[in-house]
């Protein structure tokens, strides 16, 4: 009889630890939301399976012009976590939060980071301030660490996981950021010139020393004027600039206009303030990055 018991009482015990989550593991996912994409891809690696991720701003998207809708107000009150980039980049996000009265953490991914000031009269949408801090992969450096802490006060018995899994990056961003210092060391001054369709590429261009050359400011909202175009094409022409690229999220127009005015091809489709779909070349920020460096190489080669 008593056998019996203990068999039923292991047996209880082992069905109870099956239903039990495993040490280091969360009980239920962490709901999060990130305002855009690429944030979305970085919280989702260091979050590992303890965190439910939802981007605002999906693949392709523009941020700058986004504008919320009911369903966002109420994903962002069932979130623990509100991630977002900072440096002025999503004024809408602040109000978002605002308005649906969220009591819930809220993260400048951005915060520590040096920003880069931009010439008043590009400014537009944000100011004299460059919000593009992770098109330098040693700033994502910042953000993944900023995202691990963020996400450890909230889940303390996943400190260890959020750390391993944020250190494990980071190793990845420097073999990024050394891939691509390696493939433009080859590169003249000369060569080292890009036209792109906004000004976005500042922290990447003082990164790896490019010049990149746009025919909008940095807001992709703003239309250029024709002096300005005229200006840009001038240049092209004088410098023989070959390297002229497109955004995913971008008047292909314009720069396809330029680009029949100087007889220049355009180059590869470009991924900057959004990823791709999963089946296109920017589905990670990682491969993201890749691509942009393959891309520009390839494009300043010719010039």
């Amino acid at each position: 009889m008593k056998r019996q018991t203990l068999k039923l009482l292991a047996l209880s015990a082992l069905t109870l630890g099956a239903l039990l989550p495993l040490p280091g593991m969360a009980a239920e996912p962490i709901p999060v939301v990130a305002s855009f994409s690429i944030l979305g891809d970085l919280v989702q690696v260091v979050g590992g399976e303890r965190v439910k991720v939802t981007t605002l701003v999906g693949v392709d998207a523009d941020a700058h012009t986004f504008e919320p809708k009911p369903l966002d107000a109420k994903t962002i009150l069932q979130s623990r976590l509100f991630v977002i980039n900072g440096l002025n980049f999503e004024p809408w996000a602040q109000k978002l939060a605002k308005s649906t009265n969220y009591k819930g953490q809220m993260l400048a991914a951005s915060e520590g980071i040096k920003p880069r000031s931009m010439p008043p009269e590009k400014g537009h949408h944000h100011a004299d301030t460059d919000p593009h801090a992770w098109q330098d992969p040693n700033n994502v450096v910042i953000y993944v660490k900023n995202i691990a802490k963020s996400l450890s006060s909230l889940d303390p018995e996943g400190t260890s996981s959020y750390q391993r899994n944020s250190a494990l990056y980071i190793q990845e961003l420097q073999a990024l950021d050394q891939f691509a210092l390696a493939q433009f060391a080859p590169l003249s001054a000369k060569q080292r010139q890009v036209i792109t369709s906004h000004d976005a590429f500042g922290y990447f261009a003082a990164r790896y020393q490019i010049r990149f050359l746009a025919p909008q400011g940095i807001n992709a909202d703003v239309e250029p004027s024709a002096k300005e175009v005229a200006q840009l094409i001038r240049q092209i022409k004088r410098d023989r600039i070959k390297a002229v690229f497109v955004e995913n999220m971008s008047n292909l127009k314009l720069l396809a206009q330029i680009a029949q005015d100087t007889g220049v091809t355009l180059g590869a489709k470009l991924y900057v303030d959004a990823l791709s779909g999963p089946n296109e070349p920017g589905s990670t920020y990682l491969k993201m990055m890749r691509h942009n460096v393959t891309q520009l190489v390839a494009g300043m080669q010719r010039n």
